[in-house]
C-alpha cells in the first residue's frame, strides 16, 4: 500500500533525516512509529502526505511515485487520508458537530449524508452527546476524539497522526488509544508517530518501528524482533521470520 524505495531526506548538506530508507505499510496494518525527538517520525508522516519530498528515492502509494502525480491526482490522494493532530486544529467558532461536518461540506456533500455520516463517526468516537459544544467547552480528549472524527469522517484508507496522545494527561491518552483501537477493527490502516508506544498496548498484530539514524533501526510484530535495514544498537533476535519482514 505504501512504500519507501531507497529513499534520502536531507534539509542541509549536513543534515540527513533517512539514508537509503526501504519498507512498506501493508493495508489494514496498525503501524506505530517511535524515535527520539529528531529522528524524523514527523517527516515520516509528511512525506507520505506528501508535503515533503524525498531527497532520492521514492514514496509509492499503491504503486504510484507520489512526486510524479499532477497537482488534481494528488488532491483526490489525500481524500484517501486522515490526519490526527497533537494540537487537534478544531475551528473554535464551531460547534463538534459543525467541525466534524465541515470536513464533508468543502467536498460538496448534501446535507442529508453530511448529517448521517457526522452521526455516525460522532458514536464511533463517543461525541454525539457533546456535538452541540464548542471547543472550548472540552477537555483535551474529548477535542482529540472530535479531530479523529473529523479524520475519519471522509472514510479514508489510511489514518495518519502525529502524537496523538502527546499532550493528553493518562486516562485521556488512553481513551485515544482504545478510540483508535476501535477504529482499526473496522479494516482502517493507521499510521501513528508517537514517544508513548506503550499506550497501543494489546492491539492486534500492531507493527512497531523505531527510526534511528537515518533509517529503520528494528521492528516488532506479534513479538517478533527483526531487521534488514540498519543493525546498531540491535535487541538480540530471538526470532526470524521472512514471510513477515
Amino acid at each position: 500500500m505504501i512504500a519507501f524505495d531507497n529513499v534520502y531526506k536531507r534539509y542541509k548538506k549536513d543534515t540527513e533525516v533517512f539514508a537509503d530508507l526501504s519498507m512498506s505499510i501493508l493495508p489494514g496494518e496498525f503501524v506505530v512509529i517511535t524515535g527520539a525527538p529528531g529522528s524524523g517520525k514527523t517527516t515520516f508522516l509528511k512525506m507520505i502526505l506528501n508535503e515533503e519530498k524525498p531527497s532520492e528515492g521514492a514514496v509509492l502509494f499503491e504503486g504510484d511515485d507520489l512526486s510524479r502525480l499532477s497537482s488534481s491526482k494528488i488532491k483526490n490522494y489525500r481524500r484517501s487520508l486522515g490526519t490526527i493532530f497533537q494540537d487537534f486544529k478544531l475551528l473554535p467558532h464551531k460547534t463538534v458537530y459543525e467541525n466534524v461536518a465541515f470536513a464533508l461540506e468543502v467536498l460538496g456533500f448534501d446535507d442529508e449524508e453530511i448529517a448521517r455520516d457526522a452521526q455516525e463517526v460522532l458514536d464511533i468516537v463517543g461525541m454525539s452527546h457533546r456535538k452541540q459544544h464548542f471547543p472550548k467547552e472540552l477537555s483535551g480528549g474529548e477535542k482529540q476524539k472530535v479531530s479523529i472524527a473529523r479524520a475519519l469522517i471522509s472514510r479514508p484508507k489510511v489514518i495518519l497522526a502525529d502524537e496523538p496522545t502527546g499532550s493528553l494527561d493518562e486516562n485521556g491518552a488512553k481513551e485515544i488509544a482504545q478510540v483508535l483501537k476501535a477504529i482499526h477493527a473496522l479494516g482502517t490502516t493507521i499510521i501513528i508517530a508517537t514517544h508513548n508506544d506503550k499506550i497501543f498496548a494489546g492491539v492486534k498484530n500492531i507493527r512497531k518501528i523505531s527510526i534511528k539514524d537515518g533509517g529503520v533501526v528494528a521492528e516488532v510484530l506479534k513479538n517478533i524482533v527483526y531487521s534488514n535495514f540498519i543493525e546498531t544498537d540491535m535487541p538480540e533476535k530471538k526470532e526470524y521470520n521472512t514471510e513477515e519482514n
